[in-house]
């Protein structure tokens, strides 16, 4: 009776409790079980979209690869072609010049027995050259193979290049015996190259083929094609639907800039990569089919995952862990990371990673709060009462601070174990206050209750002043990802220090996490930070252990202190 007069009296006095009370909002239980039902829908539809959006992706991606592939693969035979086709002219280009060398460097009579002889053995080490021959300023007057003497001495050269190398291209000036050669003179010695050679056809294969040099064409196979000119066409792999033919184009640079022209029936082409797209079209037919079991499968262990953690809540199975704080200047334990643990039915410990991102989808975060603070009251709430000092940090998500009640969750929890709210610290990622009017009038009430406030994982998320400022807080927390860093060649390294800089200007105490190695507590301790955690002096204990661990370190300073 006197609880609904009670009642009444709130719900005179404040209408728009009354409306939560009659739309069925101050009641958890109905509450839960609308919002359930909701979320179960939202995610129904979810999946559905997803999977039919990943089929369409799946099914364009799938021509789009296909296609690409086949390209791709294409232009990388035709320019391995072409390279091997452009290092075989190079060499013989190369080989020409060095040939030329050599026998400009002869001490031998011009046009003597043994000069001729010199020349002929020079021509048969090069099977691309047909000849070779000695000039005189403008005569030519001795040679060996094909040509002789001044029967290849054609009138006007096509290039003269500042190394002093003279140039002939294939054509009617350079014609011997129906053969149009290349004609390459440095110093008092030519060589006439068949640029017949030039090109191999073994490597050409069925392709048409053309070789041009200084943009001027060497060589064609078969002779006579009708290939278009390298500045007609772009670079790589080309398809011409228009005409029915793949064509490629690759460019070298050696003594002389060289252009490779092939050409290719797109028939072809889809016969050779036919197999391939049959490959590719059932791998990827089972793909999607992989994608849509594995979307649905997924949703079910959402659902049914989801279904486990509420009702993990409700029962009150969650564990709570605590990571002692320690003070860096002694190592003397002055708090705790509360941290929250799922042992599921089967005994499986389940990791934060897994069922925190579940209950954020879930909305479950503010329960989670609730039963982490509640854990902390029954396992340790005696020690609070006696340790004014002792300090248990509790993780509070952007829910507890938008949605939550969490001012409110505090007050009656602490108020019915008889902990003061100096005993709990609240620690809040920085993604949590990005944006958030209402985050930020949580952070100043909770405050004005006395409780501290940090900011968890500082400087992975969105670091600025002027959130720091705006929001008052009294602590940030480093990130493990900096003290990883520490006394290390990376970036990260430095920016730990102007963190710890910025900290000291706004007089905001540090707490450094994931410490590991005494030299990396020993640096933070000389930069200032106050306090840390990690590994270095214990991981996350069970409520029994870690009252364990703080008595037995702090009958250890008694003992220090005597």
């Amino acid at each position: 009776m006197m609880h609904h007069q009670a009642l009444r009296e709130k719900t005179s006095s404040d209408p728009a409790r009354a409306h939560r009370i009659l739309t069925g909002h101050s009641f958890p239980g109905c509450s839960r079980q609308i919002q359930h039902v909701v979320r179960r829908d939202r995610l129904l539809w979810r999946v559905s979209l997803t999977a039919l959006a990943g089929v369409l992706v799946l099914f364009g991606a799938l021509g789009w690869y296909v296609r690409n592939e086949s390209l791709s693969a294409e232009e990388e035979r035709l320019e391995r072609l072409a390279r091997r086709l452009g290092e075989s002219v190079e060499y013989a280009i190369i080989a020409a010049r060095d040939t030329l060398d050599e026998l400009n460097e002869l001490e031998l009579e011009p046009c003597s027995t043994a000069h001729l002889a010199a020349m002929q053995n020079a021509a048969i080490a090069r099977p691309h050259i047909r000849a070779i021959g000695y000039w005189q300023a403008a005569e030519r007057l001795c040679g060996v193979g094909l040509v002789r003497g001044a029967e290849l001495t054609p009138p006007r050269a096509d290039r003269i290049y500042d190394s002093g190398v003279v140039a002939w291209w294939p054509g009617p000036q350079t014609e011997v015996g129906g053969v149009q050669l290349f004609l390459m003179r440095y110093g008092e010695h030519d060589v006439a190259i068949d640029p017949r050679l030039l090109l191999d056809t073994g490597v050409v294969e069925e392709l048409q083929a053309g070789l041009w040099v200084e943009d001027l064409l060497m060589a064609a196979h078969p002779r006579g094609a009708k290939l278009p000119s390298p500045d007609s066409i772009p670079q790589g792999l080309t398809v011409d639907s228009a005409h029915g033919r793949v064509i490629s184009r690759f460019s070298l640079g050696t003594v002389f800039p060289i252009d490779i022209v092939a050409v290719e029936p797109i028939a072809n082409f889809r016969d050779r990569y036919l197999p391939m797209v049959i490959g590719i079209t059932v791998f990827g037919l089972l793909l999607i089919a992989s994608w849509i079991y594995l979307v649905f499968r997924y949703s079910r262990h959402q659902l049914s995952l989801g279904a486990e953690l509420r009702e993990a809540i409700s029962k009150g199975d969650l564990l709570v862990h605590y990571q002692p704080i320690v003070e860096l200047s002694g190592g003397r334990c002055v708090g705790a990371e509360a941290l929250v643990r799922w042992r599921r039915d089967s005994g499986h410990l389940l990791s934060p990673d897994v069922f925190i991102p579940i209950a954020e989808t879930e909305g479950l975060l503010p329960e989670i709060t609730r039963s982490v603070l509640h854990g902390i009251s029954t396992d340790i709430g005696q020690l609070l009462r006696e340790q004014s000092d002792l300090a248990i940090s509790l993780n509070v998500s952007r829910q507890d601070l938008e949605h939550g009640d969490l001012q409110r969750v505090l007050a009656e929890e602490l108020d019915a174990a008889g902990i003061s709210p100096s005993s709990i610290n609240l620690e809040i990622t920085e993604r949590a206050l990005v944006s958030s009017d209402a985050a930020l009038k949580s952070i100043h009430a909770l405050r004005r209750h006395g409780h501290r406030v940090a900011i968890d994982d500082f400087g992975t998320g969105y670091s600025s002043l002027s959130y720091l400022e705006a929001f008052e807080v009294d602590s940030l927390k480093i990130d493990k990802a900096f003290v990883d860093a520490i006394e290390s060649d990376t970036v990260t390294s430095s920016v730990i220090v102007h963190v710890i800089e910025m900290a000291h200007s706004l007089g905001l105490e540090t707490i450094a996490e994931g410490i590991e190695h005494a030299h990396q507590a020993d640096w933070l301790r000389k930069q200032g930070v106050a306090r840390g955690q990690g590994f270095l002096y214990s991981k996350s204990l069970s409520a029994r252990r870690f009252l364990r661990y703080y008595r037995r370190d702090h009958c250890r300073d008694a003992d220090t202190d005597e």
